[in-house]
Order: C-alpha cells, then structure tokens, then sequence
C-alpha cells in the first residue's frame, strides 16, 4: 500500500555556498571534501532565551549540571517548536535576579514560509517555573498530541496537551517524585499501548547539606557527585486516565541505585520488549532488561555495559543509541569527563557489549573535553549517522578570565562517519558555531527547517540558545518518517523502522525522542539516501509486535504511515 505523503517542501533557508576541505580527506573523495557548515541562527530567528544557573559562589551542585531542550509539534502544524529549561535562584538570601522560567518557542515556518520563531510560554499554558532539569515528550494519552513532562532539582510536572496547543497541569498524576530529577523517557516497557515513564535521579544533595569542594588549581569549585549518596530512579506505568503508579520497586528498578544523568528505552537483546540503559556518573552504569512479563533485572556487569574497556566507572552524562555499525541492532555511545573518553559500545546482536571506541577514533578526540549532550545526526545524508557533541567542563579552568564561559567553557564537537568504520573529528572546519566556548549541556535534532537535512539546538549553562541550522550544501537524498501507532502507543515509541532496498534492508533506525543529555529530539526517523534517488520501500516492526512495509515512496519526501494500513512483512 503506497504511503502517505505529508510534503516534500524546498529549502525554505538560502544556502551557503561554501566548501572547506577537511583535513586529511581524500582528493579523490568529492563528498568528503564538502565539509558542513552549521550556522547558528538563534538570535535572528527569534530564540533569545538565555539560561541563568543563578549560581552565588556557594557551589551548588545543580548550577553546573545544565538545563535541557526540546523539539517536537506541539500545535500540529507541521514544524518544530523549541522548549527549553530555565533555573532559578537556590539560595533564597542571596539578592539575585529571578528568571522568566521555562520558555516554549513556537516556530512560524508554517504558514509564514521562513523560519520565525515566537515566545508562546503564556498563551500554550506553560508555568514554567522551579530548577528545572530534565524534558520529556510523549503522547500519554494516544490523543495526537504531545504532551510534556519536565524534571527538576524539586517537584517534577506533567502537562497535558489539549489537541489545540494548549497544556494544563496534571495534578497527583503520580509522577511528581521531588528529588534530583535530570533525564527521563516515554516508553511502553509493558506494550500495552500506553506511555510509561522512566525517570532518572541524581544524588541527594540539598541546599542543606551542601558542600564546597576544590579543584586542581585548589580553588573552591563543584563537589564530586559521589560526595551525596545517589538517588533512586523512577519507573512509572500508565494507568490511562491520567494516572500513574509508581512500580519502581514492583519491577525490580529499585533494586540498585545510581547518579543517573542520561536513559535510553530500547529493545537491545532484540526479543520483542523494552530494555532501559541508565548512564550514571561516576558509578557502574545501569542496563535493565525486560523479561516481558513486567519485570526488569540489571545485566549490565554480565554483558559489558557497567564499565569500559579497562574495567573503570566513567562519569557518563549523555547517551544515545543507534546501529551505528549498520548489522541492526542499538549500539550505545555515552559522553564523559575530561581525561577520560567518551564510549562507544557496539552490541553483538544480543545484548551483549563490546568497547569499541578506540577502534573507530572516538577516543583520544575526546580526552580534553567533558562531554554532556550528543545525537546521532547524519549532517551529509549519506546515510551513515555522524556525531554531535556537547562539551563544557564541571571544574574551572585556569583563566585569568572570572567569567563562567571562560571557566568552564569548551568548543563543541562533530564527528564524520566515513561509512567504513572510524569517525573523524571535523569539528573545525564544521562552521564558526563549533568554533566558540560555551557551557554546553543539552542537545536535541531535528530537520527545524523542514529542509530534508538535520539541524540541532543546543543549550548552554548561563549562556544563549543556539539554533544550529544546516546548510551542507549537499546534494544527497533524505526520507522522513512520522509513525502514527493504533494498536501499539500513538508516537510509534519504540518501533524499529527498516529502509528497503531492491536486496533487502538497507538501513534500520528506531522511534524515539530520548538520549542525549536531559533533552528530547524529534520522533520523526531520518533516512540519508546519499545519491540514490530511489526507495524501494519502509518496514515497521510495530511496538505491537505487528510487521509491515509500505511501497510506491518517493525519495526527499517527508511522509506518515498508519498501523494497520501498511502490506505483511513476514519476518526472514
């Protein structure tokens, strides 16, 4: 059955130009030698939020840790809105300015043509107000509306979308918590066709208990994270109605605890249900498996995910998962302190994990940087997923320079896939936004100019949005896919997505808006088609356990497929 077709729009931005060759490229290699240009556009379009961590000298933990961001429709109009965190002062007796709060930035690319972006906060019924953390999107109640859910340093909120493009809090939802609240995750662990929601927690440092630590100059700076215990976790199952129950110790979730920063749903032993990977920082990272009958177990020691190559906790922030080595399942890939490097672990097909990052040039790059945020972002549609990184240290930096960007500052980085197994680090010649030092924490991607290539936002500790908009200058073709579940949760969350070739499939990518770093990207699944122009067809692999595959796609098109309207793909 032929897809349905949503539109094929035209760049909408003029493009740049301008061709930089990369460093060590291949003078026989014309699409390496066209380098990426990001240009960040935040000001000028309309987005001049500007995070304030509100910090006073005291070191409090969570004026270091960032704020995250968001992108997703949340009026239904066909283009992605912005919603970032704010923070707000902690020390109730120190004379500092109080902030506006969380800011929801509608974007006008629809009807107006070009991209615009306006300050809907009041008008969409967001009250944003708390330190806030951590941002979640999910359509909860299967109604086409994306709903939101925030963490903070304090009571987490849940909001419920209208349909209109108005949300109201849900009271005693049951999701609330009130710890140290950062990344979270809307997944259907129990398929029942209904959003649940993982939560990750921090440490328990309070206002009250706060210590004041030194760093390697031997100035006052951020306390370690192991200095307060760490917190537990949160899994909670929808209930329908608005309603959720706290089933962490029910599931086996509460059976450890971590200093969790990053989560990721997936199924990564491939047997048909939900596992959950927890990033911690400092401690043995979590991988909860799902035995599908509503339990989990942590497996991370047995199947190389808890620890490195050389057997060490790192100080994992953000992850990500994708198949990165194109063999179909989820590899994992986390950010790290400076002096250590960031990871990737590439799965064996069953859930079991192997360092590689060495292998593939993602480690000495990284030394020098704390990474936080990261997406799988493929800039050049060549089809092969690249790398974005968002860098910003936890400990001051020796400047003569008091201010925060020059303390704790660092340039932010972009990986190219050769599509050959190694990345290359092209940071440099990928466009002045990669050029500067900022506090970089949260990461999320999407096509924010409905342009067919990937664009980025990044937000920075006590600095500006960037809007990173791509303009390649490639002529690769692209294709993106919005799910619309029936029988299985509404956004598709978890389905793995199959591109079909004339020989089988040619590339899997999974549905889902968590990962990075406290942020959530756009649900729709990218395709980079590199020169071919033609698509032979799509396979879902619902979260219903249905398989389907769509026909008759044409290539740079951006289109929907409903459960149930698609042909049988029987299983090989």
């Amino acid at each position: 059955m032929p897809a349905r077709a949503v539109r094929h729009s035209a760049a909408l931005l003029p493009v740049i130009g301008l061709l930089l060759t990369v460093t060590g490229c291949s003078r026989n290699d014309n699409s390496r030698m066209q380098a990426p240009v990001f240009d960040d556009v935040a000001k000028s379009v309309g987005l001049d939020f500007v995070h304030y961590s509100a910090a006073t000298g005291k070191y409090y933990i969570p004026e270091i840790m960032g704020a995250g961001v968001a992108l997703f429709d949340y009026d239904g109009d066909d283009d992605l809105d912005v919603l970032v965190m704010q923070g707000t002062p902690l020390d109730r007796d120190a004379l500092v300015p109080v902030p506006a709060g969380h800011r929801l930035y509608r974007n006008e690319l629809n009807p107006l043509g070009r991209l615009q972006f306006v300050d809907a906060t009041d008008s969409a019924g967001i009250d944003g107000q708390g330190y806030g953390m951590g941002v979640a999107i999910g359509d909860i109640d299967n109604d086409g509306a994306p709903d939101i859910y925030l963490s903070h340093f304090g009571l987490n909120v849940l909001y419920l979308n209208d349909g209109a493009g108005h949300f109201e809090v849900v009271k005693d939802s049951g999701t609330e918590d009130g710890l140290f609240g950062s990344s979270a995750s809307f997944l259907d662990y129990d398929a029942d066709g209904l959003l649940d929601l993982f939560v990750a927690n921090y440490n328990n440092f309070s206002v009250r208990n706060y210590q004041v630590c030194g760093n390697n100059t031997g100035q006052p700076d951020y306390c370690d994270p192991l200095s307060y215990p760490p917190a537990a976790d949160r899994l909670f199952r929808n209930l329908g109605n608005r309603k959720f129950a706290d089933v962490t110790a029910a599931t086996g979730i509460g059976g450890t605890v971590g200093t969790g920063l990053g989560v990721i749903g997936a199924d990564f032993d491939a047997d048909g249900d939900t596992d959950i990977y927890v990033a911690n920082d400092k401690m043995a990272n979590h991988y909860w498996i799902n035995d599908g009958s509503g339990g989990f177990s942590d497996e991370a020691l047995m199947s190389g995910a808890a620890y490195n190559a050389d057997g060490a906790a790192e100080a994992s922030m953000g992850v990500i998962a994708g198949d990165v080595d194109g063999d179909g399942d989820e590899d994992l890939f986390m950010t790290h302190l400076t002096g250590e490097t960031n990871t990737l672990y590439i799965n064996d097909g069953s859930g079991r994990f192997r360092d590689a990052t060495d292998q593939l040039n993602l480690g000495v790059n990284s030394l020098l940087y704390t990474g936080f945020g990261t997406v799988w972002i493929d800039y050049d549609n060549d089809g092969d997923d690249d790398l974005l990184i968002a860098n910003g240290t936890v400990l001051a930096q020796e400047t003569s320079d008091d201010d925060r960007q020059a303390r704790y500052g660092q340039r932010n980085q972009l990986y190219r896939n050769d599509g050959k197994g190694r990345f290359e680090d092209i940071s440099r010649a990928a466009g002045d936004a990669f050029q500067h030092s900022r506090i970089s924490r949260g990461v999320a991607v999407g096509d924010i100019d409905n342009d067919g290539d990937l664009d980025a936002v990044i937000s920075n500790t006590d600095g500006p949005l960037e809007l990173l908009i791509n303009r390649g200058n490639n002529s690769h073709h692209w294709l993106s896919v919005k799910l619309a579940g029936v029988e299985s949760n509404r956004d598709g969350a978890g389905a793995r997505v199959a591109l079909l070739g004339p020989n089988g499939v040619r590339a899997w990518r999974r549905v889902h808006t968590d990962g990075s770093y406290l942020s959530a990207s756009d649900s729709r699944v990218h395709f980079g088609l590199g020169v071919d122009d033609k698509v032979a067809g799509v396979g879902v692999i619902w979260p219903s356990g249905r398989r389907e595959r769509w026909t008759a796609i044409e290539a740079n098109t951006r289109i929907e497929l409903t459960e149930g309207t698609g042909q049988p793909w029987p299983a090989d």
